[in-house]
């Protein structure tokens, strides 16, 4: 099939639905979309409660495990824990 020229490029039917996992392993949800911005891309994460957004940049998502089905990120505060709720 076709591959993206820049390695750091995906598809986006090839990362909607997998697993997101924070760097510690811990699970966040599932990519629900891609959202292409002029800025920056972001990832959409369905997690239990509302959708989380991500912004796709490495410092945030520093891996995206295609044959493994998952995508890293950071796990910020207030990014995807509620830092009002302990």
């Amino acid at each position: 099939g076709e591959r993206p020229a820049d390695p750091e490029e995906f598809y986006d039917h090839q990362l909607v639905g997998l697993a997101v996992v924070t760097t510690d392993g811990r699970a966040v949800g599932e990519l629900r979309e891609i959202v292409h911005g002029s800025a920056q891309d972001l990832l959409v994460i369905a997690t239990d409660g509302a959708d989380v957004l991500v912004p796709f940049v490495s410092a945030l998502v520093p891996e995206v495990d295609v044959p493994g089905r998952r995508i890293v990120v950071e796990d910020l505060p207030g990014l995807l824990t509620d830092s009002g709720a302990d």
